[in-house]
């Protein structure tokens, strides 16, 4: 008995040293995630029931007034919300349509394949300042090289791009599919992972190269698709910095580019409402958070997972 409780006296003192390195080890991450992750979430949350400017340091409890303000009151905030749904509404369809027929294309066997998707993922490197310059220049409506061959080749005036309230949300939505390298990489991931068999039986049953894709390809690819949708939500939901440097920081022209996340940096770094601003970071979780909930939601109907029985 004596023994038993010396080697269970011995297991816990080990537990509790094991215990004590590991705890040690870890502290630095620990001591990082609580300073730098856990307190800014944590104040932030406070902050958005207060009037908190910077400047003064004083904190006044206005309750839920930075919300209501924000949501019945202030028509940039609409705005801003509109031009950003608008910008996921079109450039995430657009991107997982466009990248998965790409990902196809770079998965055939051909010749210099590694090179081709390189290339197509060299864009994704590029910083988002750089690619800023880069679109002004390419889509400006005097002498850009898009306007510039719509006339030489159809002799067709092209439009302000940039320069249109008409035009701008659509022509930042095409200047989505440069970076759609990126999920090229995982789509091409994904396609590895499509049994060969599943192939090998619908030739038997007589299915053509279309039938093929759209039968096999596409729901055994579909977890991929699932997990590029919702990245691919929440980074168009927080999209800033191109088209920050594109209109200069006031969304121009007549704020068709000014998007939520701007206006958030507007108010937490030009107005120093950090109160307000802050409101702001918790509705777009808020409604990141809704929307990932209802593609998960929705997901049973249309993602397959390898080994599943058919629906």
């Amino acid at each position: 008995m004596q023994m038993v409780s010396l080697e269970a006296l011995r297991t816990s003192r080990m537990a509790r040293r094991n215990l004590f390195y590991g705890v040690l080890f870890a502290s630095p991450w620990l001591l990082g995630i609580i300073l730098f992750t856990a307190y800014p979430v944590v104040a932030s949350f406070y902050y958005s029931f207060t009037e908190y400017t910077v400047v003064n340091p004083v904190k006044q409890f206005v309750g839920l007034s930075n919300y209501t303000n924000l949501i019945f009151k202030d028509d940039v905030f609409r705005r801003s919300l509109y031009n950003s749904v608008y910008y996921a509404v079109f450039s995430i369809p657009l991107g997982v349509i466009v990248g998965v027929g790409i990902a196809l294309m770079l998965n055939m066997k051909i010749k210099g394949q590694a090179v081709y998707r390189t290339i197509y993922f060299l864009p994704v490197l590029i910083p988002d300042v750089a690619m800023a310059i880069l679109w002004i220049w390419v889509f400006n409506a005097q002498f850009g090289i898009v306007n510039t061959l719509l006339w030489q080749l159809f002799r067709i005036n092209g439009p302000g791009w940039l320069a249109s309230p008409m035009w701008s949300k659509p022509t930042v939505v095409l200047m989505s599919l440069w970076t759609v390298g990126q999920g090229v990489v995982i789509y091409l991931a994904g396609l590895q992972d499509v049994p060969q068999s599943l192939y090998d039986a619908a030739e038997v049953d007589g299915a053509n190269a279309l039938q093929k894709t759209w039968h096999v390809t596409i729901p055994m690819i579909t977890p991929v698709i699932f997990f590029n949708l919702i990245m691919g939500m929440i980074g168009s939901l927080q999209y800033f910095t191109i088209a920050y440097v594109i209109t200069g920081g006031d969304g121009r022209p007549g704020q068709s580019l000014f998007f939520y996340a701007m206006y958030l940096y507007r108010n937490a770094f030009a107005f120093f409402k950090m109160g307000t601003a802050s409101a702001q970071a918790w509705i777009l979780f808020i409604m990141v958070l809704i929307g990932t909930l209802l593609v998960f939601r929705t997901s049973a109907r249309w993602v397959y997972y390898g080994g599943e029985e058919a629906r």
